[in-house]
């Protein structure tokens, strides 16, 4: 059985994003994948400290962080899942500093030993991942594309731990109520992200 994990970047437990993503875990538990879910807002993960100490020994596999949190347990997941979905609203042009947060924390994935001059992806080279990428703005959605840095951010994050995007879905136009819904355009481009995903996967067993 194929397991995918979604990782959620919005801070709203019932906003566009959370919606657009039980949307998306639903057809995929239905069509027998099993999902895992995390939640960034609540979950336990201090600020990176930038000390490098995880990125000093080599190899593919991510290195050790000196901070005793949950992304320890966040890297053992994303590790063994066969698929990727990072999801985030966008907040003043980027991702959330929640997403923001847990990206910093991907340094385990860079080999940089003092001596080098830049880092080393430790998963480049490797058969990637797929990788859903899933983000939401009050613009339209090819403008938030188009003028807004939560996609490149989104796409970064997947090609550090070794994942690489089959589909991506910019919702746009989410901020003309309080409590937005997904439109039927919304909908539809999250049901395509899910069936794009589904056809990479191995057939469920």
């Amino acid at each position: 059985m194929s397991q995918v994990l979604i990782i959620n970047g919005a801070y709203r437990p019932e906003g566009v994003i959370a919606q657009a993503l039980a949307q998306l875990g639903t057809t995929l538990v239905e069509a027998g994948v099993k999902v895992e879910w995390v939640e960034l807002n609540g979950y336990p993960i201090e600020f990176c400290h930038n000390c490098r100490q995880c990125m000093q020994h080599p190899g593919r596999s991510p290195g050790h962080c000196i901070l005793s949190d949950g992304m320890s347990d966040l890297v053992a997941q994303m590790e063994r899942a066969d698929a990727i979905v990072l999801a985030s609203p966008t907040n003043f042009g980027s991702v959330t500093a929640l997403f923001k947060r847990f990206m910093e924390r991907l340094a385990v994935y860079g080999y940089w030993p003092w001596s080098a001059p830049g880092p080393q992806l430790r998963k480049l080279g490797l058969v990637p991942k797929p990788a859903v990428l899933l983000d939401a703005c009050a613009a339209p959605g090819w403008i938030g594309r188009w003028l807004y840095r939560s996609q490149p951010q989104l796409a970064y994050a997947a090609k550090v731990v070794g994942a690489k995007p089959v589909a991506r879905a910019t919702l746009g136009g989410m901020a003309g109520q309080p409590q937005p819904t997904l439109t039927a355009s919304a909908k539809k481009q999250v049901a395509r992200a899910a069936q794009r995903l589904l056809q990479t996967l191995e057939p469920a067993t």
